[in-house]
């Protein structure tokens, strides 16, 4: 039985990216199953911190991309949105080329909260790069609106 709300399909997500992170990082989706999702993303210029490995914040943001996207997935987007709370990364080993693949998986689907894991391997070799968990609020769409309303400039 599957974990979606609706019936996504890998090219769906794929155009998710489309001008924002995920498209400026590279990152691609690449498979999904009844409860998890995988993605990958190159190790190159725009990933590597200046002394030529993978940059933490870049494993980060693979973990969110595919835990917002996991969560996004499991509500009705017409009455909610999926929204990151809090993210960490245990940082494993050091890659200094080619791609890194994320695999998302569900720890806690709740009605107000969710966390999701994802664990990020190199492409050629298998080895686990980096451990991340992603908590998401799941919030009402009015919730946005209401918020937005209550912004002050001055």
């Amino acid at each position: 039985m599957s974990l979606w709300f609706k019936d996504y399909t890998v090219q769906y997500l794929d155009g998710l990216r489309n001008a924002n992170m995920g498209e400026h990082l590279g990152i691609e989706f690449l498979e999904m199953g009844d409860d998890f999702i995988t993605a990958r993303m190159p190790v190159d210029h725009r990933t590597t911190q200046p002394f030529g490995i993978l940059h933490g914040g870049a494993s980060c943001v693979l973990s969110e991309t595919l835990g917002s996207v996991a969560a996004w997935m499991t509500i009705n987007p017409d009455e909610q949105r999926a929204v990151g709370l809090e993210i960490n990364a245990n940082h494993i080993r050091a890659v200094t080329q080619g791609y890194v693949v994320g695999k998302c998986t569900p720890m806690h689907t709740g009605r107000r909260t969710q966390v999701w894991q994802t664990d990020i391997t190199e492409e050629a070799t298998g080895k686990r790069v980096c451990i991340s968990r992603l908590t998401v609020a799941i919030i009402d769409q009015g919730t946005l609106s209401a918020q937005k309303d209550k912004v002050i400039v001055k």
